[in-house]
């Protein structure tokens, strides 16, 4: 079978799609969020805090979602009713007062205190994080330069006082990794996804100058375990390339939104239903089951038995 530049053929992605679209529809959004980092810019309204809490949401939704969504949630809290006008009035003994004692995995208060005044520092000098995003974008002409030089900018804050009041930081690159690597930028690119897309049921669409068309797949093992069952890559890394390959391919099913499947595959994964090793039962039950090659290989094996 002819494939194209994508991971898909057109053949495979026509009979994908409407599979793809079957299994989108019978996803318990309302269920899945409450379990998802999204959760904490759907509280607000203003785009300003939308955006503010949706990147340090983002930054910190590594690990057990049981273990940082407190974490994000107290900080929120602390940070009161507009997370915007806080980091817009932030200074160093700000952050010292918020963030003594914070610590999440590879992360400690000097790191957050970070992402807090390149945030602030953003929003007094262009007035939206999303004109810092476009400044790049448009200065260097790809999606991964847009990425790099808006973590530049937001790191571009003076270390000496914040090390003195907080201590040296610890987890900086991995929290605005810079210079941005091969990785896939995953949770930058969900930040991305929550600003860009809709507004939908998931996504808040608080982005105008970024079309939908351009974003690129947040990478994590579910969705690329999920992708290579489905064909949308061959790629096994987690690398910036495969998270190109399965854009591309999910462009061939939706050129103008792409990464509209992203929730409920990535969820489909997290909740356990679609685990690293098939459960039988739970194959024989998906939607996507004639478009998984491992799904069909465990559903047949167990009907051999």
């Amino acid at each position: 079978m002819t494939r194209g530049p994508t991971g898909l053929s057109p053949r495979e992605a026509e009979r994908l799609r409407p599979r793809l679209d079957a299994f989108l529809a019978s996803t318990d959004t309302q269920a899945r969020i409450a379990r998802d980092p999204v959760e904490f810019p759907r509280r607000y309204t203003n785009p300003r805090d939308i955006e503010v809490s949706a990147l340090l949401a983002a930054a910190l939704a590594y690990g057990r979602a049981d273990l940082f969504r407190p974490k994000v949630d107290a900080l929120l809290r602390r940070m009161g009713p507009s997370p915007a006008a806080f980091v817009r009035a932030l200074d160093v003994a700000g952050a010292r007062e918020l963030l003594t004692g914070f610590v999440y995995r590879f992360n400690v208060g000097t790191d957050v205190a970070v992402l807090l005044l390149g945030m602030g520092r953003a929003l007094r000098e262009l007035g939206s994080l999303e004109t810092l995003f476009v400044r790049g974008l448009e200065a260097r002409g790809s999606w991964h330069g847009a990425l790099a030089a808006f973590t530049e900018a937001l790191r571009d804050i003076p270390m000496e006082p914040l090390r003195k009041a907080l201590g040296p930081e610890r987890g900086l690159h991995h929290l605005l990794p810079s210079p941005l690597g091969p990785g896939a930028a995953k949770r930058l690119n969900l930040f991305l996804r929550w600003m860009v897309r809709g507004p939908d049921g998931v996504d808040l669409g608080i982005w105008t100058q970024v079309r939908p068309s351009a974003l690129l797949i947040p990478l994590d093992t579910h969705i690329g375990r999920i992708s290579l069952h489905l064909g949308l890559t061959r790629r096994k890394d987690s690398s910036w390339r495969t998270a190109e390959e399965i854009t591309a391919s999910l462009r061939a099913l939706d050129a103008e939104d792409p990464v509209r499947y992203d929730f409920a595959l990535c969820h489909y994964g997290m909740s356990g239903v679609c685990p690293a090793r098939p459960v039988p039962e739970n194959c024989a039950r998906c939607e996507l089951l004639h478009s998984c090659s491992v799904g069909g290989k465990t559903v047949r094996a167990r009907r051999a038995k």
